[in-house]
């Protein structure tokens, strides 16, 4: 009961963060998510995807280094029967150079509890999509979701890099769009059990909402951005799971931000927020801190093709659920490490160029600068770790031209 009344104190705070994503961010990993009313009737061939390279030079003990080299490829077929009804249809790949096999379901750890399921050559997965207009600015989805980098959720919360390796969310989502509010809460239902299996059920949920102070098109504008992650891990009717214990994580952000549009043709626009953040294990005994907090401040200079990035971050026991584990308290492959109060200093130079036709490309480099700090081990008890700067660098290429098939038009009573 306790675990149920903190997850509703913490959800009815956040009732009342997204970041203002970089336009590097927005030409390479998002996609739009209103429909077109003007497609009524409409059969189009998307071809989504990206080839990428990305090297993570990381150092110290928090999480190891390694290199994503590949590819994914998203094509489907869509249509739009009524002006508010849009139906897509299709298949995700994702193939990395050198491998040859690959777990059967979800990434993002939970295809580690699928042992030898396995694919050959390629991940594949279906895609399916049913978006409606549902009200004005409302738009409910279900199936595969508008998810990733669409969510707009701050580092800490979110890894950028689940735009290259993670599989699209799938579950239901609803988009609120107003003058005064951008609204996106979503399930991602991660890994579905049958009778008897030997992993868990698992699903995420989630909340971005920006609240705004004033127009966005102001020379200065001011907005509240709220954040909420939250996953849980169980499932009733899976009596041979290899662990039946119920477990839920949450992270929770809220803060303030302020854009100026500088109406310079250099130097296009500031951004610049700050936000509390919150960490609690809500139920299960898996990791081993129970609840932190933290705070992370940074500023985005958006000049030109470029965007430079500077950020702080100063934490006592968080863990991230989704996040970069530099962000976080403990290792991702040393037992019993953990640090208290973890602080980074990190900068980011990107660049992105939209070269028409469905097709751009980008590039960024990453300093990540964790500052000296206590950390302490089962064996050795507490000691100074020294500061330990990673780095991290990488290129893409994003393809998401669209071709009209055909016109077919069954008429239209929404």
């Amino acid at each position: 009961m306790r675990n149920i009344l903190d997850f509703v104190a913490v959800a009815l705070c956040l009732m009342f963060t997204t970041n203002t994503s970089a336009q590097n961010d927005s030409l390479l990993y998002e996609s739009s998510s209103r429909i077109d009313t003007t497609a009524h009737g409409e059969v189009w061939l998307n071809i989504d995807g990206m080839g990428f390279f990305r090297d993570n030079e990381y150092k110290g003990n928090l999480v190891k280094g390694y290199t994503l080299p590949g590819f994914w490829l998203q094509p489907t077929i869509s249509y739009q029967p009524l002006k508010k009804l849009k139906l897509e249809a299709g298949i995700y790949m994702l193939h990395y150079w050198g491998a040859n096999k690959y777990p059967n379901m979800n990434y993002k750890d939970i295809a580690t509890w699928k042992g030898q399921q396995t694919q050959e050559g390629f991940h594949i997965l279906p895609f399916f999509r049913v978006q409606l207009t549902a009200a004005r600015n409302v738009d409910i989805v279900i199936g595969n979701i508008y998810g990733k980098s669409n969510h707009h959720l701050i580092e800490p919360l979110y890894n950028p890099e689940t735009s290259l390796s993670t599989d699209p969310e799938a579950g239901l989502q609803i988009l609120w769009r107003n003058k005064f509010m951008d609204f996106d809460t979503w399930i991602n239902w991660e890994s579905f059990i049958f009778n008897n299996d030997k992993h868990q059920e698992a699903f995420t949920y989630g909340l971005s909402t920006r609240f705004k102070a004033n127009n966005p098109n102001n020379a200065t504008h001011v907005y509240f951005p709220v954040q909420l992650i939250m996953q849980h891990r169980g499932g009733e009717i899976n009596p041979e799971a290899e662990s039946r214990e119920v477990k839920t994580w949450t992270n929770a952000a809220a803060g303030i931000g302020t854009t100026i549009h500088t109406r310079n043709s250099i130097l296009t626009s500031i951004n610049i927020e700050a936000a509390a953040l919150y960490y609690k294990q809500m139920s299960g005994g898996m990791l081993p801190l129970e609840k932190g907090y933290g705070f992370y401040t940074r500023a985005d200079f958006n000049l030109w093709r470029f965007c430079l990035h500077a950020a702080y971050w100063r934490a006592h026991n968080f863990i991230t659920v989704f996040g970069n584990p530099l962000y976080g308290s403990i290792s991702m492959f040393k037992d019993n490490y953990i640090v208290p109060n973890p602080q980074m200093i990190s900068t980011r130079i990107s660049y992105s160029r939209d070269l028409g036709h469905g097709f751009s490309w980008g590039a960024y480099a990453d300093v990540f600068d964790n500052l000296p700090t206590n950390a302490k081990t089962a064996e050795n008890g507490s000691y100074r770790e020294a500061n330990q700067i990673s780095v991290s660098a990488g290129i893409c290429l994003r393809i998401n031209p669209s071709y009209l098939l055909k016109k077919i038009t069954l008429g239209n009573k929404l």
